[in-house]
């Protein structure tokens, strides 16, 4: 089943096309990466998907259903969550409210219910406390809960966004260079932890990755795109010879040798 359908999306900004009619299709349940030079236009389709950018033609798809026009936390609640390249964190509060806050999209209490204190509330604020400890647990940073985030090194940072992502409860997670910053064995504990997301917890994992290694270890699709132009889809096997995609990071034989 195609859990993500994008259909000849087009992004314009004036006389700049960073997105130009590209389609493909997110299966759900799997691990899949979309990747290209430096401006080629990836974060600008992320963020499209997410409804931060609005497209100008074409459509995009989740579960059957036009996303189009729906803003980002609209997007959110019907379960497509995503990360950023930069950290987004609030940085003076604690790793445990970081988290909590991304339970919002799946809270009914309001005004009232924070004031007045029900009974419906309170077991609500307990839910949200019982999810935000869970995925803690699962990104591995339970012991750093009552912590400031600034306060955290900065791989500690990345996994307060992954479990804050977790905590809106996605069927699809979107992945903005999560690898950015990390070293080596951090990288290697990324890996494992986007193989369990898809494997225990029964997200559809998409992201966009520099670190080839990464992507090429985790991947089971990769999409390729270059100013803005899907150029190839395929297994790992099949991008890395796709002779598009070799010019494309590598430049022609002839610029090559310049």
């Amino acid at each position: 089943m195609v859990l993500l359908d994008i259909k000849d999306l087009t992004l314009r900004f004036g006389g700049i096309i960073p997105v130009n009619k590209v389609s493909f299709g997110i299966e759900e349940g799997s691990i899949e990466s979309l990747i290209g030079p430096n401006g080629a236009g990836k974060t600008s389709l992320f963020n499209c998907l997410t409804g931060f950018y609005k497209a100008q033609e074409g459509d995009i798809l989740f579960e059957g259903k036009s996303v189009m026009k729906l803003k980002p936390h609209k997007i959110t609640e019907l379960g497509m969550a995503r990360t950023f390249q930069n950290l987004r964190l609030f940085k003076n509060l604690t790793v445990m409210e970081n988290i909590m806050s991304g339970m919002h999209c799946r809270t009914s209490s309001g005004l009232a219910g924070a004031v007045m204190r029900p009974p419906a509330q309170r077991t609500e604020e307990k839910r949200i406390k019982e999810v935000a400890l869970e995925c803690m647990d699962f990104v591995g940073i339970l012991d750093k809960k009552d912590r400031i985030a600034k306060n955290l090194p900065y791989g500690d940072q990345r996994r307060v966004e992954w479990a804050r992502a977790l905590a809106t409860q996605p069927k699809l997670l979107l992945l903005d260079e999560p690898a950015a910053g990390l070293n080596y064995d951090e990288k290697m504990q990324l890996v494992e932890l986007i193989r369990r997301i898809r494997d225990e917890r029964k997200i559809t994992v998409f992201l966009i990755e520099h670190d080839m290694g990464l992507v090429m270890k985790v991947s089971e699709k990769i999409f390729v795109i270059d100013y803005g132009i899907k150029i190839a889809e395929g297994t790992v096997k099949e991008v890395q010879n796709n002779p598009r995609v070799i010019e494309a990071y590598l430049g022609k034989e002839e610029d090559q040798a310049i």
